[in-house]
C-alpha cells in the first residue's frame, strides 16, 4: 500500500509541476494531494515537499488558514472561463455544458469564499 501512496504522490507532484507552466492545470491542489499521499507513505518525501522553498509555501498557507492568494483566485477564474469557452467552441452537447457549468461554478464559489493571504 505504501508504494501506491508514493506513486500517487509523485503523480500528483508531476501534475502540479506541469501546472506551473500550463495555465489550465491547477498547481496547488495537486501539491496538496502530493503532500497528502507522501504523509501516508514517506515522512522524508513529505518533509522535502512541505519545506521546499518554492513548492512548500502554498501548502503551508493552506494548512495554516485555508488561504488562497487573490492572484491564484484570478488565475483559476480565467482558466475555468477558458476551459468552458473551449467546450462551447467545440460544440459539446448542451447537457455536458450544463454539468460542466454547474461543477465549475461550484469550484469558483469554493475558491472565492476561501480566505485570502
Amino acid at each position: 500500500m505504501k508504494a501506491l501512496w508514493i506513486a500517487g504522490g509523485f503523480g500528483a507532484l508531476l501534475l502540479g509541476l506541469v501546472g506551473i507552466v500550463l495555465p489550465l492545470l491547477p498547481t496547488v491542489p495537486f501539491l496538496l494531494l502530493a503532500a497528502f499521499c507522501f504523509a501516508r507513505s514517506s515522512q522524508h518525501l513529505h518533509d522535502w515537499l512541505t519545506t521546499h522553498p518554492r513548492l512548500g509555501p502554498p501548502i503551508a498557507r493552506w494548512n495554516e488558514s485555508g488561504a488562497i492568494s487573490r492572484q491564484a483566485k484570478r488565475l483559476a477564474t480565467v482558466s475555468i472561463a477558458l476551459a468552458f469557452g473551449i467546450s462551447v467552441i467545440l460544440g459539446l452537447k448542451w447537457w455536458i455544458l450544463a454539468v460542466q457549468a454547474a461543477a465549475l461554478t461550484a469550484v469558483l464559489v469554493f475558491i472565492w469564499t476561501c480566505p485570502e493571504e
